[in-house]
């Protein structure tokens, strides 16, 4: 019964972190001002690890370790566009059909994906103009995040078909049955990747969470970060300190 339990308090931090949304989750938090990252860890003795915990994210990625880490599967499937506008970012809630992440032995489904401009994490001290973050979950539980990386360059079709869907109303999930998503419009041709233990980057800031971030950056154009940035014009957490953490590279 405690790890059923245990269980579906893991699965709601989940949704509640895709979506990144403070309607209906506890205290009003924000990017800025006096609900700012600064102040997550006060506001809500539920957001206290956003201050006391080691293992946040995100990081500045330095002095990686090379290591023969298991190769990256990507065994994602298209499926209907289902989106939402929460004053955090732009979500998308995936299906369960809609595929899983294998890595070594251990298998994650995809529970969807959220952007930020600029990027949250850095590669030697350098942001990325915009990071999509992919949130998996395995049936143990336990936590993956994919990280690309987006810089200025040629426009990407699939956050084309995201951004012409941006919902205007704020919190109201969009259904588009007609609309099929294929996250592998996405990836680079590159797997290489960094990996380290983190947390995710918005309260409450659980931690526990397998931080994938992928070596090879894709691009955005410039008119299509503009329209995000309209929105979210820096939605970022700061870098948090590594605190010893070991950061390992594939390559």
């Amino acid at each position: 019964m405690f790890y059923k339990k245990l269980a579906v308090l893991i699965l709601t931090i989940v949704t509640f972190q895709v979506f990144a949304s403070d309607s209906g989750h506890g205290v009003h938090w924000s990017h800025s001002g006096d609900t700012g990252p600064e102040h997550w860890g006060s506001l809500s003795t539920e957001y206290a690890t956003c201050d006391s915990g080691k293992q946040q994210s995100p990081i500045n990625i330095i002095n990686s370790i090379k290591t023969d880490l298991p190769q990256l599967q990507f065994n994602y499937q298209q499926f209907p566009l289902t989106i939402i506008n929460n004053s955090h970012t732009i979500g998308i809630r995936t299906k369960n059909a809609a595929g899983s992440l294998v890595v070594g032995d251990q298998s994650y489904k995809i529970l969807g994906f959220h952007s930020h401009s600029l990027s949250e994490g850095a590669i030697d001290g350098k942001h990325a103009d915009m990071v999509m973050h992919l949130v998996h979950k395995s049936d143990a539980g336990k936590i993956a995040v994919v990280a690309i990386y987006f810089n200025k360059g040629e426009a990407n079709p699939l956050i084309a078909t995201l951004w012409k869907m941006i919902p205007k109303k704020v919190n109201e999930l969009e259904h588009h049955k007609d609309i099929q998503i294929d996250i592998t419009k996405m990836l680079p041709t590159d797997s290489n990747y960094y990996t380290y233990d983190g947390s995710f980057t918005t309260p409450p800031c659980t931690e526990g969470v397998k931080w994938i971030v992928l070596k090879q950056p894709m691009t955005i154009s410039v008119a299509q970060l503009e329209q995000y940035n309209k929105l979210y014009s820096n939605n970022v957490r700061p870098l948090q300190p590594l605190n010893g953490r070991k950061i390992s590279s594939s390559n």
